[in-house]
């Protein structure tokens, strides 16, 4: 033994200093959600953050490092669950056509992106063009999702759906029409209906993989 002892968790209420940061964390992800999903990041400060979610501006800093901090991590928290969800969605129909493998993710990952009118805002809005590190994560994630769309493409072409060729541009061009059309889509009352916009979306992937080379 060498005499040393650890200091005690402190418990307020019954509840321990680690899960009342959580709780102050996830209240500062919330009323970024709002602000930023409803009046726009540009239009947010930190001050109206920590007053919407009841923290002060020092238990901000505890959790985030910026603004720009909350930015992300709320953009990464769509973007890994419309993610996860589009995965989810093709399990178990690895041997489905591709349209029907398409469709399938088209609609899981933009169900979920416009599942909240202030999801879609922050999703494929108010993230661009922000700053260079937030720019720098942005196209992070489109990099994996263009790797993800490569790869369905060339699994159509081992099934013979579609000729061998490079997917790269296509893939990015497709992702460039999803954020157009979602945008557009959200900004006309979110009309037409969600189908007639998977179903587009899947026509436009569709006939992209599948043109001759």
């Amino acid at each position: 033994m060498t005499g040393t002892t650890r200091a005690p968790r402190r418990h307020y209420g019954g509840r321990s200093d680690a899960e009342r940061r959580a709780e102050r964390h996830e209240r500062l992800m919330e009323a970024g959600l709002e602000l930023f999903g409803s009046e726009g990041y540009a239009g947010t400060s930190i001050e109206r953050l920590c007053a919407t979610a009841s923290v002060s501006t020092r238990n901000f800093y505890e959790e985030f490092p910026s603004r720009e901090a909350l930015l992300v991590a709320l953009h990464d928290r769509i973007t890994q669950r419309a993610m996860q969800n589009a995965l989810t969605a093709l399990t178990g129909f690895e041997d489905e056509p591709l349209a029907e493998r398409v469709g399938r993710m088209v609609r899981a990952y933009i169900t979920t992106t416009s599942s909240d009118p202030k999801w879609t805002r922050l999703a494929y809005v108010e993230v661009v063009g922000v700053s260079a590190a937030v720019e720098e994560h942005r196209l992070m994630w489109r990099e994996r999702i263009v790797k993800f769309l490569v790869d369905e493409a060339n699994r159509a072409v081992e099934r013979g759906e579609a000729a061998p060729r490079n997917f790269l541009l296509t893939s990015v061009a497709f992702i460039g029409a999803v954020n157009e059309l979602v945008y557009y889509w959200s900004m006309h009352d979110r009309t037409p209906p969600l189908d007639d916009l998977c179903a587009e979306l899947t026509r436009l992937a569709v006939a992209a993989i599948t043109a001759s080379s």
